[in-house]
């Protein structure tokens, strides 16, 4: 149930940047979604996101920037070992310029350049451009 809530958050922002949306609204909330919007905040992806009421159903408001081409959870998570993943990445990105693979690690959830340089390796969450 976890990955469809991901996923169909991810969707959501899809949709909503190809509407030309400003802000969406994104429920239920997951931890692993705050995590992920995180990555995509630090990367400039998105705008801001506040989580309002965590600990009850809750939701979270994304402000959106416009940016985003394509974001997809998978819902089988593949293991990755370190030496591994920049093979995934050329796989999966459409090209080396641009584009994050988005993997949950004993160091928490990282997406795939800090876990190159922190050389730890998990599974695949999702990824973005």
């Amino acid at each position: 149930m976890g990955r469809r809530i991901l996923n169909d958050a991810l969707r959501t922002i899809v949709n909503a940047e190809k509407r030309g949306k400003a802000s969406v609204e994104l429920k239920p909330v997951s931890t692993v979604m705050s995590s992920f919007l995180r990555i995509m905040k630090e990367k400039g992806y998105i705008k801001n996101y506040q989580v309002h009421d965590p600990h009850r159903v809750g939701r979270i408001t994304v402000d959106l920037q416009g940016r985003v081409n394509d974001c997809k959870a998978l819902t089988y998570r593949q293991d990755v070992k370190a030496k591994e993943i920049g093979q995934y990445t050329e796989r999966t990105l459409p090209t080396r310029q641009w584009g994050y693979v988005v993997v949950t690690t004993p160091d928490g959830i990282l997406d795939h350049e800090e876990a190159i340089k922190r050389n730890v390796g998990g599974q695949v969450l999702g990824f973005f451009y």
